[in-house]
């Protein structure tokens, strides 16, 4: 590890030689910039590392002086450099980590309802209400690509775009079934239902990295549904697409453009294609992408909502939070905080056992 940090810091010093003999070429310095600020984290740590180290080195060289006095101040300083050496050598070690090159990406969110009727559909808006107020507050901004209303202020399912820095470094951890613990408005005897909505999260992807032939795209065309009215449109701008090759069905209608609509639906496609082959790639098996976010049956959960106790348990990390209107507004910190722990701690022994 050392050897690697000492590298890092030799290129971070050859990347300022580098940017002030190349000072007219905008392009050549914007390049070196970007890379020198990727290392610049891990460079600034590792200089603290050095630091405390030194420190604790001449704190212990003076653990046999004559002088009781000193030799206590010693003592004491030793007592308190070394577990900054170990938190150090931690946080160098999970900054070395490679990173997922998905993490910087914007995101696809899909929200659909599953087991429970009406109630499902009801819990798929306030999951989109609390991704959208997430968003809101890290500053990044979200579009509505697709959506299926239930005619009662639910969705059976909603496509939507989050574009924001890090946004899928976050977000990827929100990807399966989500069960929600309530009494329904419409329920007259105060029964508690248990109802589930799926949520995956897919990195954007450009056409450069996943390549779609004309061939293997069947592509229909229809009129938009509205409200009636003048909400209704007359010519036919909406657009499903069937990838020949696995059958997934991607359809857009909310633009008011069949080029627009087309250029939506493209890119949720393409989002799930590649999530695809990243499962494979990540796995080493053929797996469709159900598997990230499971058939949607009560059993199969990742977090529960039980409005009764207001009560918010991640059952991947064991956390349980108890302010059911905080996390619905978006509050949901707390959970992606522990779980990229838990992510950083399983891939640093991962790495050990390599």
């Amino acid at each position: 590890m050392i050897e690697k940090l000492a590298g890092l810091e030799a290129r971070y010093e050859e990347l300022h030689r580098l940017m002030a003999e190349n000072a007219g070429n905008y392009t050549r310095v914007a390049e070196l910039s970007r890379e020198r600020s990727d290392i610049e984290p891990v460079v600034h740590k590792y200089r603290a590392y050095k630091q405390v180290q030194d420190s604790l080195a001449q704190a212990k060289s003076m653990l046999t002086e004559p002088d009781p006095e000193l030799r206590a101040m010693a003592e004491s300083e030793t007592a308190a450099l070394e577990p900054r050496i170990v938190a150090l050598e931690q946080e160098l070690k999970s900054m070395l980590l490679p990173k997922d090159p998905r993490d910087a990406r914007n995101v696809i969110v899909e929200i659909r309802a599953g087991t429970g009727g009406d109630e499902a559909g009801l819990f798929a808006a306030n999951l989109f209400r609390m991704y959208s107020r997430y968003a809101e507050k890290h500053n990044w901004k979200s579009e509505i690509l697709s959506q299926s209303d239930t005619g009662i202020g639910g969705f059976k399912e909603i496509i939507f775009e989050v574009k924001g820095k890090d946004a899928f470094s976050r977000m990827k951890f929100e990807s399966g079934v989500h069960r929600v613990q309530r009494v329904p408005v419409t329920e007259s005897s105060g029964r508690i239902h248990t109802s589930t909505a799926t949520v995956a999260v897919l990195a954007e992807v450009d056409e450069v990295e996943i390549a779609i032939p004309d061939k293997d795209i069947k592509m229909e065309v229809y009129r938009s549904s509205g409200a009636g009215g003048q909400n209704v449109q007359k010519n036919s701008t909406a657009v499903r697409l069937t990838h020949i090759p696995t059958g997934m069905v991607v359809q857009c209608q909310d633009e008011r453009s069949q080029l627009q609509n087309r250029v939506r639906a493209m890119s949720i496609l393409r989002a799930r294609l590649f999530e695809i082959e990243e499962e494979k790639r990540r796995s080493e098996i053929e797996q469709d992408r159900r598997s990230q976010v499971g058939s949607g049956e009560r059993s199969e959960k990742i977090r529960t909502y039980n409005f009764p106790q207001s009560r918010i348990t991640d059952h991947r990390v064991g956390i349980s939070l108890h302010n059911m209107a905080a996390v619905l507004d978006g509050d949901i910190d707390p959970f992606i905080d522990e779980l990229v722990r838990q992510d950083e701690t399983d891939r640093l022994q991962a790495a050990g056992e390599a």
